[in-house]
This record gives C-alpha cells, structure tokens and sequence, in this order.
C-alpha cells in the first residue's frame, strides 16, 4: 500500500443488497501487482455484475472488502513488473481487478488487470463505457457463430451489450433484426438494423419483417436486475424456427434452463441455481477468465474514435453522487451506459 497517499473508493465489507452494503470511503492506496497497472480514474461505467458483487455471486470473490466498478478509463499513475506495453501517463481504458485489489472502478484510482491504449481523439467518456458490452458481445456473437449473411435477432438492442451486438454483427457481414425502445430505434435503424418493438407479438412482427425465420437470437434484455423486464426467451425461440439451441441469453438463465436455451456461460459449465443466476465452481470460474476477450478492446477503442462504433450514455453522475446513480441501474432501465466521474 502507498502509506502516504489515499484514495476515495465505492466498495462493500460484507456482501449484501448493494444499497445496505455499498459505501463510499478513503483507504490506502494499493499498489499494481505483478501484471497489472494503476490509474487516475477519469470515467467508471456501472453494469449489472456490480450487483452481482455486492450478492457474492462470483467464486473468486474471496477477502473482504471489495470494490465496484468493472469498466474505467484514464491515466497511468504506476505500473507492475513486467509491464512492458504502456507507461506512466499514457491513457487507457480497460477492466479494474475486481478480483484480486480492495477497490475497483468506482474510485479516484485504479487497478487495472487488463487494458488498451486509447487513441488520442476517444475521450475518457465514451472510452469509459466500452469493455464490459464489447467483451461481452464480442464473445456471444462467437459463441452463436456470427457472420457473413448469417440472419440474427439482438432482442434488447437498446441495452448496451445489445448495441454493441447490432454494430459488431453489422461490421462481420449479417444481417441484423432487433427488438428495441423508442429510445433507441431510429440509431438502430440509421446503423443498418431492421427493427420492431419487444412487446406482444414479438415474435410474429420479427418472422414478417424477415419473411420468415431468423437464423439465429441473442437476448440481452435484462431480466435478472429488473422485475419489470419480462423474458421473451419463447417467442425468440418461435422466431428462429423453434431450436432453442439457436438462440443465446446473457442475462435470462432461469427461462434458458426451461426452455433449453443456450447462456453466455454454457461452454464454462455453469449451472443455474435457486436464485435463477448462474453458479460457478473454481474449474468454470478458471474456464471463464480463459475465454473472455479483453483482446478486442484496442480494436474497438480505435473504431469509437473513428466514429464507426459507439456505446449510448445515459448519464453521468460525480463519485459522490453514486447512490443515485445505482438506483437507475437497479431498475433495468438506465436507457444507456451511466458513468460515474472521479475527475
């Protein structure tokens, strides 16, 4: 630990709901490990596993306390050994260590355990709110094998994975039909996308706008953090022809363990358990790490500052203001990416 510097951070010392166990406080500055680099925090996004954190959902969550926060960008304040690839002061964006440091994102400083330069043009915003939805759409697009004049479904397109999802499978070739809110269906449609709406009916106004059934689904609708989203994991299933094993759900692990479709955490042998949310043990814990694809965030980092991909933005909040900020997540329907601003 740095004794003689501090650092305001967002974390918890027991795990719990989020809004009895989350507080903000000053600790001691840590130090980056082996492999890992610190920074100045200038943007933090929030996503739906800082709940699953603070619930002790994830198998390496191991020492108390932790921290939130599993997206940030901004500057290199000190590097780890073997470090080679960035140095002090350049600007990065990429995921806290969640894992193995006390504080995450959601702090005036950072650990990172992975990382990518930002182009001089991306600002710490925008950059802030790409490595959690491109990781993730990145790797379901994969898993559900994506590409050239292959026909899929994003049910949730409004959400930020499933934005990133509508671009990313644009760029690779497809031919892109998506489920979205008024709020985001006329950039979808601007961006090459076909779309309708998620209420009744989904399914049959998708087989009319394709003239008849899609090849493949991803559901990214969030289900597990708001009782307000229903599943649509039935009707996305009647639209790709009635193989449930077409289509691919990264938050709805209750409705896919019913109906026999496919999660983003099937190849990593997760299981579903009583609460509805996917249980690890150490072996699928060490798969998962594996198999994430951090690798992309350089790659995607460079299209945002070219104008060619984006993330929606909600709204940013101060550090301070971080309450508030959670309680929009919570609800399932932030409408965008929400950032919180250390600097």
């Amino acid at each position: 630990m740095s004794a003689d510097k501090k650092t305001r951070t967002i974390r918890f010392h027991a795990y719990g709901e989020p809004a009895d166990v989350l507080r903000l406080e000053e600790t001691e500055l840590p130090e980056p490990a082996k492999g890992r680099i610190r920074i100045a925090v200038h943007a933090c996004g929030l996503t739906p596993a800082d709940y699953g954190l603070c619930k002790g959902l994830f198998p390496f969550q191991r020492e108390l306390p932790r921290g939130i926060g599993i997206e940030a960008s901004g500057i290199v304040d000190a590097v780890g050994e073997g470090v080679t690839d960035v140095a002090v002061g350049d600007r990065v964006l990429g995921v806290p260590d969640y894992a193995g440091a006390p504080i995450g994102g959601a702090s005036d400083f950072a650990i990172l355990s992975a990382w990518a330069q930002m182009p001089g043009n991306l600002d710490f915003a925008p950059a802030a709110a790409l490595p959690m939805a491109v990781e993730t759409a990145y790797r379901s697009l994969d898993q559900l094998g994506v590409k050239a004049g292959k026909s899929l479904l994003v049910h949730g397109a409004g959400t930020t994975v499933g934005f990133a999802a509508v671009q990313m499978a644009l760029l690779r070739g497809a031919r892109v039909f998506a489920t979205a809110g008024e709020t985001y269906a006329e950039r979808l449609r601007a961006l090459g996308a076909k779309v309708t709406s998620y209420n009744a009916g989904l399914a049959d106004r998708v087989l009319q706008l394709a003239g008849g059934p899609v090849e493949l689904a991803l559901d990214t609708a969030p289900v597990n953090v708001s009782s307000t989203v229903n599943s649509a994991l039935a009707d996305l299933v009647r639209a790709v022809g009635s193989d449930p094993k077409r289509v691919l759900t990264i938050a709805d692990f209750a409705g896919a363990a019913k109906l026999g479709v496919r999660t983003s955490f099937d190849p990593e042998g997760a299981t579903i358990g009583g609460s509805d949310t996917p249980q690890f043990d150490e072996g699928a814990a060490e798969k998962i790490a594996n198999t994430l694809r951090y690798d992309v965030l350089g790659e995607f980092a460079r299209l945002a500052a070219e104008g060619r991909f984006s993330i929606p933005i909600a709204r940013s909040f101060a550090l301070e203001e971080w309450r508030q900020a959670f309680d929009i997540l919570l609800t399932g329907n932030a409408r965008g990416k929400l950032l919180l601003l250390p600097r």
